[in-house]
């Protein structure tokens, strides 16, 4: 795989991630045998791939961001909903800081987090993540502002006051298709799938946890989506169709993380809308947990109403119950979360 600029790092960029001395850095190439090894040796010194020394300080409880995708083929099956109650969850209850980054056209994730008329407003500004896909479209475009995109301490629910998001928007579904003819740049440096990463690199690691939404297809957005995660999960009602693209979706991320030559794991998938009384959903669940392709979270997210409700943006903040019901909803979503930090070892 070519290395493109983006993914080198020297001592001085290592110790700014990791909040320490240059000599610091030094101590540890010399100390630990499974620092990683550098790619080039140049006159300025030994530079490194970024995301080998991400993993490694990640591994040595420095503090990085822990960032995963949610990803299923067929819509319906509650993956934006469970993201969002996820972010939600991680920082009322958890008080981690968060950043959910939306790439579904769908704009669901954006507009339960900010409400739809705020979301026209960024819109209508060009101030979403549509508009990072189109500049790479058109070189002489408008840029893509960052800062101005970035939304601050979003969601409805009055203790979840550390949520950030990038907004989606429709215009997503133009762009999509066009991606894969990007202008690969004077120095053919331009990656069609390292646009997201390039745009949000600087500021992955001001947060606990990012949780990116991604369109229900296995497309270069999606890609861009992967390619700044470690995991991912697979949100999932347990019936044929819901659950027919799992295969393909661990078989697909699996061969482009070894494109890549980046780890991104199977955290789990999340069995969502669940029937208790349902011999579908049982015989399907019992399949999905004595099959191969991915884990299975032990915390089911059950069947209810309240989750289309939760849907709507309130502009009077509530909790988490309120928002989600009172039959313990919010509960199943605490529990969950609670597995995603352990495996996260968070």
């Amino acid at each position: 795989m070519t290395v493109s600029e983006d993914d080198i790092v020297g001592v001085n960029e290592i110790a700014e991630m990791a909040r320490v001395s240059r000599q610091a850095v030094a101590n540890w190439r010399v100390r630990f045998a499974d620092f990683p090894k550098p790619i080039a040796e140049l006159a300025s010194g030994p530079v490194f791939h970024r995301f080998q020394v991400r993993s490694w300080l990640r591994r040595r409880k420095v503090p990085m961001a822990n960032v995963f995708s949610s990803i299923n083929l067929k819509g319906g099956v509650a993956k934006t909903t469970t993201t969002v109650a996820l972010a939600e969850t991680f920082s009322a209850e958890f008080r981690k800081k968060v950043l959910v980054i939306d790439l579904d056209p769908q704009t669901n994730a954006t507009t339960m987090l900010i409400g739809e008329q705020r979301w026209r407003k960024l819109n209508d500004k060009d101030h979403t993540l549509a508009r990072l896909f189109q500049d790479a479209l058109d070189p002489r475009a408008k840029r893509f502002d960052l800062d101005a995109s970035l939304q601050r301490r979003v969601s409805d629910v009055g203790a979840a006051r550390t949520i950030d998001l990038l907004p989606s928007s429709i215009d997503l579904i133009d762009v999509q298709d066009q991606l894969a003819s990007t202008p690969s740049g004077r120095f053919y440096s331009v990656n069609p799938v390292e646009l997201l990463w390039r745009a949000v690199k600087s500021r992955l690691d001001d947060y606990d946890i990012v949780l990116v939404d991604c369109p229900p297809n296995l497309g270069i957005i999606t890609l861009n989506g992967l390619r700044i995660s470690q995991g991912y999960v697979i949100p999932t009602i347990p019936d044929i169709l819901s659950t027919y693209g799992i295969p393909q979706i661990v078989t697909r991320v699996r061969e482009f993380s070894d494109e890549i030559a980046e780890t991104i794991e199977p955290l789990g998938i999340i069995v969502t809308k669940y029937q208790a009384n349902s011999t579908v959903h049982n015989n399907v669940l019992r399949n999905l947990r004595a099959g191969t392709d991915a884990p299975v979270f032990d915390t089911v997210i059950p069947q209810a109403n309240d989750i289309a409700a939760a849907a709507e943006f309130s502009e009077n903040p509530r909790t988490l119950k309120q928002k989600y019901g009172y039959r313990g909803l919010a509960d199943h979503y605490v529990a969950l979360a609670k597995e995603i930090l352990a495996k996260l070892k968070v």
